[in-house]
């Protein structure tokens, strides 16, 4: 086990360590086994970090591997964005990248084991009417005509199964365990059904796939798997699970244990309901930067320590509890004041004209990367007669008092950051009354200086230099839903989309250092938020930059 900390182990921790120091396990091996049927979201992030985490906590392996038995609803593009998620979240798998599909001849084959112990068979029953038969939760089901055939009969109709005589639909081969049990998972589950699609790793051998119960179980055992960790949907599985370790000729004996999902307000995780915002235009593909995807968050500039550090904070228990998304936002805006550099980006520029300086002077001002973090050094901005600040920031209304207006008041001072005090002595207009320039000028003497006695800047605002500056496109998000919980109960998620979730802001000014931004790389535009450059859309000839999240809590005045 890894150096210890003061922080409590979580009952996953307690059972694992118990297991190592009895001698019941000698090396811990857990998985990661997504269904490629969809990008990964956040809540796959608690499992990423909890499986891959408990393995390197205590010295072990985790596999990734893809439950890969259903090849109607699954993509090679999802298999590769798996695995691109799992390694920029900062994980590494044991060995290859694992398959359910790479074990399809043996679990056919434990298949026609259950067959010839009696305890599988093939049923010819439609899906209405096996659900008929299934009975319900407080009413027992009823045994399928299909149940008493003889080996031999089972044998002959799974042969022809295989051999694509029947259509889909037609039959699925189904254990024998109990329809009476209260239990439904036991009511005789299906084990294989027919597909007639290509598989996107074993192509056209297969026309029968394994359910996902058949094979998860199985594919644990083959993989020796000592601690199988999943949700706690899954917690009724288990019996089943159990039961198909104990009556098949398995390797290993991997025991379930389950833990309580990811479950955020404000957040939509169901992988179906992710693919119909998707397929109806309502978000900009998987990785949108308000989709709840681990691609989309990482478009949008989280950070992959961000992201840990929320599954670390969000802890492990048994019990289900909804989180305030407000707590991942928090770790992203903690993560990026630490790390992320700062520069000036002007939202709605208004031109501010220096009457006191030259036309052709250019000075330089020096100001820190980061202002807590020297060892970032210093970067230098052209300062001019002619510069940009933000709209917002100036007001000709001299009657705001100090304490609601921080900017540039008609007659009074304000600072610019890293640079001269000025004073906003007249503001032009154009025909329709739109303030369209301010004249301005500045105090001598006061970079880096206090300005004279008599002199009282009200605040501090961010400015560009008009005359070297970038043209950029600035994407401000908000959170997808308005409602906290948005598909609970009878709602029609879609009916609750945030029509202000997306605003596209053009013909911002960036200082001049952002030419040579990167793809995930964080920046800190002062007084404005934390952005980084999109890495769809952006190109060497249009700069875009998507905010990740602003500098305060918006939201918390809200609700």
């Amino acid at each position: 086990m890894s150096e210890a900390t003061s922080k409590p182990l979580n009952f996953l921790e307690q059972i694992i360590k118990q297991d190592l120091e009895s001698g019941k396990t000698s090396k811990v091996i857990t998985r990661f086994p997504p269904e490629p049927n969809g990008y990964l979201h956040i809540g796959h992030a608690k499992s990423i970090c909890l499986n891959f985490g408990l393995a390197e906590t205590f010295g072990g392996e985790c596999n990734l591997r893809f439950d890969d038995t259903n090849p109607a609803k699954e993509e090679l593009e999802y298999v590769n964005a798996i695995k691109d998620d799992v390694s920029w979240l900062g994980f590494h798998w044991a060995g290859d990248v694992r398959y359910a599909s790479s074990y399809f001849d043996t679990l056919y084959e434990w298949a026609l084991h259950l067959i010839r112990e009696g305890k599988a068979y093939v049923c010819h029953l439609t899906a209405d009417e096996a659900r008929e038969h299934r009975g319900w939760a407080t009413k027992p089901g009823k045994d399928s005509p299909y149940r008493e055939r003889s080996v031999d009969e089972n044998l002959t109709e799974f042969e022809k199964m295989r051999a694509g005589e029947y259509d889909e639909g037609a039959c699925s081969l189904r254990a024998k365990i109990d329809m009476t049990s209260s239990n439904m998972n036991l009511r005789d589950p299906m084990l294989y059904r027919i597909r007639k699609q290509s598989h996107h790793q074993t192509g056209d051998k297969w026309c029968i796939y394994p359910t996902y119960d058949f094979a998860h179980g199985q594919e644990d055992a083959i993989e020796g798997v000592t601690h199988s960790i999943c949700t706690l949907e899954f917690a009724d599985h288990r019996p089943l699970y159990e039961w198909f370790i104990e009556n098949l000729p398995v390797p290993a004996q991997p025991v379930q244990y389950e833990f309580a999902r990811l479950e955020l307000n404000y957040t939509v995780t169901s992988k179906r309901k992710l693919k119909q915002l998707v397929d109806e235009g309502h978000v900009d593909g998987w990785n949108d930067p308000r989709m709840p995807t681990i691609s989309g968050m990482r478009r949008r500039g989280y950070t992959p320590a961000s992201l840990r550090n929320f599954c670390d904070m969000i802890g492990v228990t048994k019990s289900g509890s909804t989180i305030d998304v407000g707590q991942l936002e928090f770790c992203v805006r903690d993560d990026l004041n630490n790390c992320a550099p700062r520069a000036m980006c002007v939202l709605d520029p208004l031109k501010v004209t220096i009457r006191n300086m030259p036309d052709a002077e250019v000075q330089l001002m020096t100001q820190a990367v980061h202002p807590n973090r020297d060892e970032m050094g210093s970067r230098e901005l052209p300062f001019s007669r002619d510069l940009y600040i933000d709209r917002s920031d100036f007001t000709e209304d001299t009657s705001l008092s100090r304490k609601k207006f921080k900017r540039l008041v008609l007659g009074e001072y304000v600072r610019l950051r890293g640079a001269y005090v000025i004073k906003a002595d007249e503001a032009v207009k154009d025909e329709q009354g739109n303030i369209i320039e301010v004249i301005a000028s500045l105090v001598e003497g006061t970079v880096g200086e206090n300005p004279p006695e008599g002199i009282k800047p009200r605040g501090v605002i961010h400015w560009v230099d008009a005359n070297d500056s970038l043209d950029c496109e600035v994407r401000l998000y908000d959170r997808l839903f308005n409602d906290a919980a948005p598909d609970a109960g009878d709602k029609n998620f879609l009916d609750v989309l945030n029509p202000d979730s997306l605003k596209i802001l053009t013909g911002c000014k960036a200082e001049k250092s952002l030419a040579s931004a990167a793809v995930e790389q964080a920046y800190q535009f002062e007084r404005e938020g934390y952005f980084c450059l999109d890495s769809k859309l952006a190109s060497a000839d249009k700069l875009v930059f998507n905010q990740t999240i602003g500098l305060k809590d918006n939201w918390a005045n809200k609700v």
